[in-house]
């Protein structure tokens, strides 16, 4: 059975970079998103599906249809959403929006290739953040939902480790993508106060380029310098 990647996120940002990077690796990619209008990735191994993530039995029907074709070596969770500002100023549906997003979709697609993975001693990689493991003022939620995949991934890789079961989380800082839209607050311009959607792409690749016996299980990028700007405040 021929062999493919299945990465969430994939129409922007991290997940676009990451999906190129893995075209580059003779992947078949199968890259889940709600729209690709934008997307400039155009690879005849790059297979983009629309798909809303929070509809759960459409993504796992997708999912069960892809892994009836193809065997499923690795699995990338790098979908986020997030929203900022005091606690307080957050409802309902943005927390539920992050928590299903960010953590119940990796949980959700984990379960389902779980098995799978088990017999090809595969490899979950979990795009988190350095939220997972800092405080988090103006992002109580968000970084509580990172923290959740943060903890999820150790567990998991504990849990199936001795089935070959690889499991890594990559915790980037601050990156240059669209994540930041809905903050008063955006990366800085210099580009070592910054980091780029192709350093993730670059951990990933190297992760996956591990020898066997050797798991990358954490891996935390920063950039050199620790800046950001604000935004100007709205007329």
């Amino acid at each position: 059975m021929r062999e493919a990647v299945i990465i969430t996120g994939a129409s922007s940002g991290i997940g676009v970079a990451v999906s190129e990077r893995l075209c580059d690796m003779d992947y078949e990619v199968f890259g889940f998103g709600r729209n690709f209008e934008l997307c400039k990735l155009k690879r005849e191994n790059f297979h983009p599906i629309i798909c809303d993530l929070l509809d759960t039995a459409k993504l796992t029907g997708q999912v069960k249809r892809i892994a009836a074709e193809w065997e499923i070596p690795v699995l990338i969770n790098n979908a986020g959403v997030a929203y900022y500002g005091l606690h307080e100023e957050l409802n309902a549906k943005k927390i539920a929006e992050m928590v299903r997003t960010n953590l119940e979709v990796p949980m959700i697609l984990s379960a389902q290739l779980l098995r799978t993975l088990k017999k090809n001693k595969g490899h979950i990689i979990d795009i988190a953040s350095v939220t997972a493991v800092n405080s988090n003022p103006h992002g109580c939620a968000y970084g509580a939902t990172k923290a959740g995949l943060y903890s999820f991934g150790r567990s998991l890789f504990d849990e199936a480790r001795k089935y070959g079961v690889k499991v890594t989380t990559i915790c980037p800082d601050m990156t240059k993508t669209n994540l930041y839209r809905n903050a008063d607050f955006k990366e800085a311009e210099e580009e070592e106060a910054r980091l780029v959607p192709e350093d993730v792409a670059d951990a990933v690749a190297f992760v996956l380029g591990a020898r066997d016996g050797m798991v990358l299980s954490e891996l935390t990028l920063k950039p050199q310098l620790h800046r950001i700007r604000k935004k100007p405040l709205a007329k």
